[in-house]
């Protein structure tokens, strides 16, 4: 089985959901849409491959976002467009933040500003807490998904919808993948300035992380678990993806 792993930058990296699927039997085919030194200028030209072939598609995050065509109006309409196509061939998507909003914004849905950013460890409101438990989840967002036409809210915030299903496809607005690794460089790449001006300490964020360090492991991995078993598995399907029994 194969999975389409989209980084749109150097700093999004799969973590640990990339971990998990390996473990269920996966292979990682992973594409970095912007390189390192087009960080502050993302603007790139890049040709997404068609997502024919794949078992699944994971669109990560991003510092910015899928409305903001002056910084990456050159290739956000190509991601869209795979998405868009991934759901009519019945490919799996699992949209994580940045990914889920352009899930969502493909499938006739929009990307908004959140009446004010969320960043931190977080718990949500889930209506399937079997499938998208309360958390707390890291959060580092500052808009918000539109639930597009036909979908289902599984979980919200005050802040705005937390997480969608629409057909074989779930998009969560925030970040089970995340590891301390992953955290030191978002930090080191912003995010320490950006939470000091919502009055959060960057060394506390970092300690936060390291204490859930196993219990944010084990709720990354059954989220993986139920997305594949749940929601990704056509409903007349005996073995095309291995359950998590199978993957032990």
């Amino acid at each position: 089985m194969r999975a389409l792993i989209i980084g749109h930058d150097h700093a999004s990296l799969p973590g640990l959901i990339g971990e998990r699927l390996a473990e269920r039997g996966f292979e990682l085919d992973t594409i970095n849409v912007v390189p390192p030194e087009r960080y502050h200028a993302p603007g790139v030209h890049f040709d997404f491959p068609s997502p024919h072939g794949y078992d699944l598609v994971v669109p990560l995050g991003s510092p910015w976002s899928v409305d903001d065509h002056a910084a990456i109006g050159s290739w956000v309409g190509g991601e869209l467009a795979l998405l868009r196509e991934a759901h009519d061939l019945d490919v799996p998507v699992l949209g994580i933040c940045f990914g889920a909003q352009a899930l969502a914004t493909a499938l006739g849905g929009a990307v908004e500003r959140a009446p004010y950013p969320e960043i931190g460890w977080m718990t949500v409101e889930s209506d399937a807490p079997e499938l998208v438990p309360a958390g707390p989840w890291f959060q580092t967002h500052y808009d918000r998904f539109v639930v597009p036409p036909g979908a289902e809210e599984l979980a919200r915030s005050a802040a705005g919808p937390q997480a969608f299903r629409t057909g074989r496809s779930l998009g969560v607005q925030f970040h089970p993948e995340i590891t301390e690794a992953t955290l030191r460089i978002w930090l080191d790449l912003g995010l320490s300035d950006q939470a000091r001006g919502l009055g959060l300490d960057p060394d506390e964020l970092m300690d936060r992380t390291r204490e859930l360090r196993e219990e944010a492991r084990r709720r990354a991995h059954a989220l993986v678990d139920a997305f594949l078993d749940r929601v990704a598995r056509p409903p007349a399907a005996t073995g095309a993806v291995p359950t998590a029994s199978d993957a032990g």
